[in-house]
């Protein structure tokens, strides 16, 4: 009797063993989620963007920005049968991003990068985009930290999350520029900090979504491309530095272009740029970027220019799941959803938009890349 209680002593103390062990593995990591561009069917999207990413016991939700169509009523908007007036549409567009988009989240933090789009809530001239701007710092002062402009940045778990504010065709300008090699001078000080991860709208300069980016658009001022063009490189360097200088990961993340990539630097441009050493003895040329603009909007075809086994994927709605681990690695994984994950109720409401959103809602536009996209 005695050896068989010893022998049930010894088999619990080893249970208790494992799933501490376990509780100290899962206690190590922790995810977070990442989308951009919920126009369009975001009333739809996203709300099973945020029952899924519930089920992985995220600790926020960052949205990288074009909430709402702004330039016309979005197809989920229109819902209801009522047709909206351009001016109905504005004064109601961003109250119905909150209710239907960013309320599902419950009390999961919410973070918010400003886009393109979220400039043509009062029009598309000068003006308009700067009454625009002004009025998003205003009404999402709770999602942007309180920040009196439309970047900014936050510490968890000694990792340092970077919103930037490129939603202007000239990208980042001077005061946006030195905040931000101020904010990376700190972090290069801070020997507790692990990881540094920068968010923002358009994806910098030279990527695989190039025609679509930092380097301008064919329709944009060639003064403004050149302004996107020079500080988005310059933001790019400025961060490999950080990299090089202290070992400290950094990754970067975006949107605007709806689709999905992985490793959105493996480029020309950037792999002739740089070489890092590493521990393994293997070589790093450039940083590590994802390309996230799945939430909702109009879907577009994948650039052709893709290099051969890049993990891509469009004509399909997710966001990245990101797996943080204790020494400031990241883990970046797609979850895709389908119509089925959309949450009954919502299903119901929208019944009939669920086929046009899963099945019809695409633009296969090429996106003209500019002639700097060509640059080795």
């Amino acid at each position: 009797m005695l050896l068989r209680s010893s022998a049930f002593l010894i088999a619990v103390v080893c249970l208790m063993s494992l799933l501490s062990h376990a509780q100290r593995d899962h206690e190590s990591t922790w995810s977070f989620a990442v989308s951009g561009d919920s126009r369009n069917c975001g009333d739809v999207v996203m709300p099973a963007i945020a029952s899924n990413a519930r089920s992985h016991d995220i600790e926020f939700y960052w949205h990288l920005g074009d909430f709402r169509a702004g330039t016309a009523p979005d197809e989920d908007m229109q819902n209801s049968g009522h047709k909206l007036t351009q001016a109905e549409y504005r004064k109601a567009a961003w109250d119905d991003f909150l209710k239907h988009e960013i309320a599902p989240f419950a009390s999961i933090p919410v973070h918010l990068v400003i886009g393109n789009h979220e400039l043509y809530l009062h029009g598309n001239t000068a003006a308009d985009k700067e009454l625009s701007h002004q009025a998003f710092i205003t009404k999402f002062s709770k999602w942007i930290g309180g920040s009196k402009t439309a970047y900014y940045h936050w510490n968890q778990r000694n990792v340092d999350f970077i919103s930037l504010d490129n939603s202007f065709d000239a990208g980042f300008d001077d005061a946006q520029m030195a905040w931000l090699e101020q904010v990376l001078k700190d972090d290069e000080a801070d020997a507790a900090l692990k990881a540094v991860v920068v968010g923002m709208h358009r994806a910098l300069p030279n990527s695989l979504a190039c025609g679509h980016s930092m380097n301008g658009d064919p329709y944009s001022s060639a003064e403004d491309n050149r302004k996107s063009l020079e500080s988005g490189r310059r933001a790019y360097e400025d961060l490999w530095e950080l990299q090089n200088t202290t070992h400290k990961r950094v990754y970067l993340i975006a949107s605007h272009s709806h689709f999905y990539v992985q490793d959105l630097f493996n480029t020309e441009y950037w792999k002739n740029k740089h070489s890092l050493p590493l521990n393994d003895g293997k070589t790093e040329n450039v940083l590590t970027g994802v390309l996230v603009g799945t939430a909702g909007a109009r879907r577009y075809r994948l650039p052709d220019s893709l290099p051969p086994n890049t993990l891509a994927l469009t004509y399909a709605y997710g966001y990245v799941l990101a797996t943080v681990h204790e020494s400031g690695a990241i883990d970046f994984k797609f979850e895709q959803l389908v119509d089925r994950d959309v949450p009954v109720d919502v299903r119901d409401e929208y019944k009939g938009l669920l086929d046009f959103c899963f099945l019809s809602n695409r633009d296969n536009t090429v996106q003209e890349p500019v002639p700097s996209c060509g640059d080795k």
